[in-house]
């Protein structure tokens, strides 16, 4: 449940690819979380917002990157499906299933892709949509800004 920034986010439902519901917000308690809501069809999220989810995972050791996959339509997405989009054997990150959209339209995305950056304290900092230029500076920043909070006075 998500409200106005700043407030607690409550419950994240995905499912895994043996769809088996879980909540992220218990599942990674206590993590800064960069969450990117995408397609596996959005060329823009294929060829360069997962790329740069990488990026920001090697760069940001101590967040966790996650990827939500929406199906816009009622197709069923398999692992195999997800796994054809890499050139890698392994996942990247890990990956989740948004089957009925909900996830999306709970962060009241644009499109995607779609950033959700949550607190350790499990708190919605931001929400990006987009992957050129612009979006990834505010991911930057946002990012920065979180870990700047983090740091011991």
């Amino acid at each position: 449940m998500i409200t106005e920034e700043g407030t607690a986010v409550i419950f994240i439902p995905v499912l895994d690819f043996h769809q088996n519901p879980l909540d992220l917000m218990e599942k990674y308690k206590g993590k800064i979380l960069l969450i990117i809501i995408y397609n596996n069809q959005c060329l823009g999220c294929t060829g360069r917002a997962i790329p740069l989810a990488y990026q920001f995972q090697k760069e940001y050791k101590d967040i966790q990157v996650l990827g939500i996959h929406t199906n816009f339509n009622k197709n069923v997405v398999t692992e195999s499906d997800i796994r054809s989009i890499f050139t890698i054997e392994e996942l990247p990150f890990p990956i989740y299933l948004d089957s009925n959209c909900k996830i999306y339209n709970q962060f009241q995305s644009s499109g995607t892709p779609q950033w959700v950056i949550i607190s350790k304290e499990g708190i919605l900092s931001r929400s990006i949509f987009g992957s050129q230029e612009g979006a990834q500076n505010r991911i930057q920043y946002t990012l920065e800004e979180l870990f700047s909070k983090s740091l011991p006075k």
